[in-house]
């Protein structure tokens, strides 16, 4: 019998359970597609010691083997939310933020230090800003209140006689540099390229560089749950010594690494460029290992300016993934994902 002969009823029936299993394999053979491959969300936000967020993203976008997926977020509050309720699987994380979050209850670790020396204090122009003390009474803007920008900015103000001298804000690294040239702050301390965009402009200059009063400035790093370490050891080691070789990798190929960077994050390709070599070889790449005196250092710092009540950060720093990550053999782009 015919379908157009049957009873309307049956024409009905028929058609739901041929609908059905239609619906049923196309899920199982979405499932079966994405199955193929591991993906692991890293949150990340737009900036030079965060590099290898993109990088790994681009380099994993095809192929079998693990994918490595880059979500940008547009604050480090709203990530450290997403990682606590396990919407990402790891966090290019800003450094003092990874203390208050273990404080607060969450098993996190630290596996990877992210690009050092890429952050800068950029002023207005108009100001003329000479020395520290030339910014009392101005507005400066910090990504947030668990920065190391702030840390650094509170230890000048205190050297400096200037405590409690200087309005210190948060915001947001994607609105700085418009807040600037629309006259709401007077300077930002930011992770690159924000403040190049103001510095290219004309609209703002370098006050100082990171470096000139913190050396070896840790600005952001990566941290994941015990819970990853504990069940997939072996792509936590993946993801650290792939982010290490993308760093290396970017060393010797800023154009490029410009490139992959700019179609994620929404800058030109120039703008990054001139950030990764402004000044010559100023980037850091190869001091990616964690160290707990310097977490112990920065939590110390906190302490002392009142951001946390206390300084114990016992089982927070997990080095062995970055002092395993094999670093020989990067020569192409591919090569940074050795092992995958």
């Amino acid at each position: 019998m015919r379908f157009k002969n049957l009873p309307l009823p049956w024409r009905i029936f028929t058609w739901t359970v041929g609908w059905l299993i239609f619906i049923s394999a196309l899920h199982f053979y979405l499932n079966l597609e994405s199955g193929k491959r591991r993906v692991i969300i890293m949150g990340y936000m737009p900036v030079i010691t965060n590099l290898a967020a993109p990088l790994l993203d681009y380099a994993t976008r095809e192929g079998d083997g693990i994918r490595f997926d880059a979500l940008k977020f547009s604050s480090f509050a709203e990530m450290g939310e997403a990682l606590r309720n396990g919407d990402i699987h790891a966090a290019f994380m800003i450094a003092p933020l990874s203390v208050v979050l273990r404080q607060q209850g969450e098993d996190v670790k630290i596996v990877y230090i992210g690009n050092r020396h890429e952050s800068t204090l950029a002023v207005r122009k108009n100001l003329n800003v000479k020395k520290l003390s030339d910014l009392a009474g101005k507005t400066i803007a910090v990504p947030m209140r668990y920065s190391g920008h702030h840390l650094s900015i509170l230890q000048l103000m205190e050297k400096n006689a200037l405590a409690d001298q200087i309005r210190i804000v948060e915001m947001n690294p994607p609105d700085m540099a418009s807040a600037m040239t629309t006259g709401s702050l007077d300077a930002y301390y930011v992770g690159e390229p924000f403040a190049a965009q103001t510095i290219m402009s004309g609209d703002a200059s370098v006050f100082f560089y990171v470096e000139d009063v913190w050396e070896h400035f840790i600005c952001n790093l990566l941290i994941v749950k015990q819970s990853l370490i504990e069940n997939d050891p072996e792509i936590v080691g993946m993801l650290v010594q792939s982010a290490a070789r993308s760093g290396l990798w970017a060393a010797e190929n800023t154009k490029s690494a410009a490139h992959i960077a700019s179609r994620y994050w929404n800058q030109p390709p120039e703008l990054i460029a001139y950030a990764l070599a402004t000044p010559e070889n100023r980037i850091v790449y190869d001091r990616f290992v964690p160290d707990n005196e310097e977490m112990q250092q920065m939590a110390d710092l906190m302490l002392h300016f009142n951001l946390i009540k206390d300084n114990d950060i016992a089982g927070l720093v997990e080095d062995r993934f970055a002092k395993e990550a094999i670093l020989e053999g990067i020569s192409d782009f591919e090569s940074i994902l050795r092992g995958l």
